[in-house]
C-alpha cells in the first residue's frame, strides 16, 4: 500500500489537494495521510503588550484546525479511502519533510498558492522547500484559477 502525504493549510488550493490526492490514492490502492502544521504566532518584544496571551491563540489556532482536519478525513473515509491525519505546530516545509520520512511517504501531493517570484524571493515558498528535502515525488497543486467576473459564453 502507498503512503500519499497531503499537507493542507485549509486554503482556497485544499480543495484540489485532496481532489489529486484521492486519485492518486485509488490508482495505487493508497492511503493518504492528511498533515496540517500551524505556525506559531510570533510576537516581537515590542508588541508584547498588545497581545496578553500569545499560548491560547496558539491552542485555539490548533483546536480549529484539528475539527477542519477532522472533517477532512471524515469525507476521505466516506468516500471510501484509507485516511489519516496529523497535526503539528512549527515551520511547514521542514515538518512535511520530516513527517514524509518518518510515515515513509511514496508521494507528497501539496498546493502552492502561486505567488509572484518576487514574493517567493522575499519570503520563500513552502512548496519549493519541500521539493528541496523531499525524500519521496512532489506533486504541486496550482490554486484554483481567479474568478474575473466575466461568464463564459
Amino acid at each position: 500500500m502507498k503512503t500519499i502525504l497531503a499537507p493542507v493549510d485549509f486554503s482556497s488550493v485544499t480543495e484540489r489537494v485532496i481532489t489529486e490526492a484521492s486519485a492518486l490514492a485509488r490508482s495505487f490502492d493508497g492511503r493518504i495521510v492528511l498533515l496540517n502544521v500551524t505556525q506559531p504566532v510570533a510576537i516581537g518584544a515590542d508588541a508584547a503588550g498588545f497581545v496578553e496571551n500569545i499560548d491560547e491563540i496558539n491552542k485555539a489556532a490548533a483546536r480549529d484546525a484539528a475539527r477542519k482536519l477532522a472533517a477532512l478525513e471524515d469525507g476521505l473515509e466516506a468516500s471510501f479511502l484509507k485516511a489519516d491525519s496529523v497535526q503539528l505546530m512549527g515551520v511547514p516545509a521542514v515538518l512535511i519533510s520530516e513527517q514524509a520520512k518518518q510515515l515513509g511517504a511514496d508521494y507528497i501531493v501539496m498546493g502552492s498558492h502561486g505567488h509572484t517570484a518576487f514574493y517567493d524571493l522575499l519570503v520563500g515558498s513552502t512548496a519549493s522547500a519541500v521539493l528541496k528535502r523531499a525524500p519521496c515525488p512532489v506533486l504541486v497543486v496550482p490554486p484554483p484559477p481567479k474568478q474575473t467576473g466575466k461568464s463564459k459564453r
